[in-house]
């Protein structure tokens, strides 16, 4: 079993920056696939960015790159979420997930964080 605990959450104004955590404990977690997604009032969660258990690769989707930064810490059972250059739209419960690998990860992955909540004002 996994255990995700997101923190980091919080109200910033458009064009600020707000950073995420996101712990994991459990059996082998450190060779995890780790991730976000984010979950907006009346919309599906969607895939905001993964990094591969080595770090070594990342994953964005469309509406978060060269904006959000993803990173593992150097006991890598920590992630972080960069988040810079804010909008509105931004604005969403930011879930924590685990798997194997980042393909799992994105499609179907078996651990959740309970989401932290990002309020990004006009």
């Amino acid at each position: 079993q996994v255990q995700l605990v997101e923190s980091g959450g919080g109200v910033v104004q458009e064009g600020g920056s707000l950073k995420l955590s996101c712990v994991a404990s459990g059996s082998s977690v450190t060779k995890y696939a780790m991730g976000w997604f984010r979950q907006a009032p009346g919309k599906e969660r969607e895939f905001v960015t993964a990094i591969s258990w080595t770090g070594a690769t990342t994953e964005y989707a469309d509406s978060v790159k060269g904006r959000f930064t993803i990173s593992r810490g150097d006991t890598k059972n920590t992630v972080y979420l960069q988040m810079d250059s804010l909008k509105t739209e931004d604005s969403a419960i930011y879930y924590c997930a685990a798997a194997y690998v980042i393909a799992t990860l994105k499609d179907s992955a078996p651990y959740w964080g309970q989401g932290t909540q990002v309020t990004v004002s006009s």
